[in-house]
């Protein structure tokens, strides 16, 4: 918490405006943040404890700025579990954010499909999330609980805003072809075999990536509003 906290402190010294909605930019998504007007931007490695972004397509920066008339932040970047950082060292943006004035945070991740029906260029609006790396117990939340983020054991059941994801379902534009479905988070970096796919279309999973689940849970666990959008992009 004291971390997070620091990290935090150090960005309301600097913020114009403290945002309210923070997005996490995927593999090449992260060019949303030149839609933001009057934009500040920090470099990853000058925020306290952040950690560094080493995946190519992952600027590592955060540009705070305002995204029609909401005050966001746009991470550039976000950290794996495959880079060899922990769980909780994933999450520490998140929670970071959370403490400066954060309400709702937008998850997106290119991801691949599991699914027939969806191709390169849908739009999978999660629905839910099956965290394959948490159910093995790595999770942001195993340790000690601080009380400071959220209560020891948090409900998932409705981790993803239903309001939140009728409103992205509603304006999506009809050439991404808009669903709900089930995202599945896995460790990586290897990408899954054939085996491994029909097992997670047996478990449900529409989409499969290695990202997201981890900071849905530290989301929700600080009780913030999530909504997670997967780009399909094979």
């Amino acid at each position: 918490y004291e971390a997070c906290a620091e990290a935090a402190a150090w960005l309301r010294a600097r913020l114009r405006e403290p945002p309210r909605v923070a997005l996490v930019c995927g593999s090449g998504l992260g060019a949303l943040a030149q839609e933001l007007s009057e934009p500040q931007s920090f470099d990853y490695a000058d925020i306290p404890h952040f950690p560094r972004s080493t995946v190519q397509g992952h600027a590592g920066r955060l540009v705070v700025g305002r995204l029609g008339s909401a005050p966001c932040a746009v991470l550039q970047g976000r950290f794996h579990l495959y880079e060899g950082y922990s769980p909780a060292q994933v999450v520490v943006p998140v929670r970071a954010l959370a403490l400066v004035g954060v309400h709702t945070v937008v998850l997106t991740n290119a991801a691949g499909s599991l699914r027939p029906h969806f191709g390169p260029g849908h739009l999978l609006v999660i629905r839910d999330h099956i965290d394959l790396p948490g159910l093995a117990g790595r999770s942001p939340l195993v340790g000690p609980n601080d009380e400071r983020f959220g209560p020891r054991f948090p409900a998932m059941t409705d981790a993803y805003d239903p309001g939140l994801r009728r409103l992205a379902l509603a304006l999506a534009p009809k050439e991404l072809q808009a669903r709900p479905g089930v995202y599945v988070g896995v460790g990586g970096p290897s990408y899954e075999t054939p085996a491994e796919c029909r097992l997670l279309r047996h478990l449900g999973a529409d989409a499969v990536g290695m990202s997201t689940v981890s900071e849905a849970s530290a989301a929700r666990h600080l009780g913030l509003r999530v909504l997670g959008l997967s780009l399909i992009t094979n």
